[in-house]
């Protein structure tokens, strides 16, 4: 079994909301089973690493915070509905990290334009930087 990376961490974390998103009775556990086992690049076998589940459950406890720092931070007319959900699931997994954990904003903000350079297109990465750059002021 290998270790994960903390951008594999993020990135499964991220997977996993997303994936809640579409299916929010799904169990956690399962859901990155299922990610960690259908990921090329991931050998994985055993327990589902506990950091991920962690991750995954308080990005959701805060889910309030963060659509309320989001909502607040949208050019006028915007609604946070009107988002994508690959969007605001990185937006998300940000913010919690950086208000509410213990990483350091520019790294959550890079982190997350990272992902979104494999998740999204160029113009979703320049809105979701737009976005986090007003929330979490360097």
């Amino acid at each position: 079994m290998a270790e994960l990376n903390r951008h594999a961490l993020r990135q499964t974390a991220f997977q996993a909301l997303f994936g809640l998103s579409a299916n929010p009775d799904a169990d956690v556990k399962e859901i990155i089973a299922q990610i960690l086992a259908g990921d090329p690049e991931i050998e994985w076998t055993g327990e589902v690493p506990a950091e991920v589940i962690e991750l995954v459950e308080n990005v959701q406890a805060h889910v309030d915070e963060e659509d309320l720092l989001i909502s607040e931070n949208l050019a006028t007319g915007w609604t946070i509905d009107r988002l994508s959900h690959v969007d605001l699931e990185l937006m998300r997994l940000a913010i919690y990290e950086a208000k509410f954990g213990d990483v350091p904003a520019k790294i959550a903000v890079n982190e997350a334009l990272n992902l979104a350079k494999d998740f999204t297109d160029e113009s979703s990465s320049k809105f979701i930087n737009g976005v986090l750059s007003k929330v979490l002021t360097f």
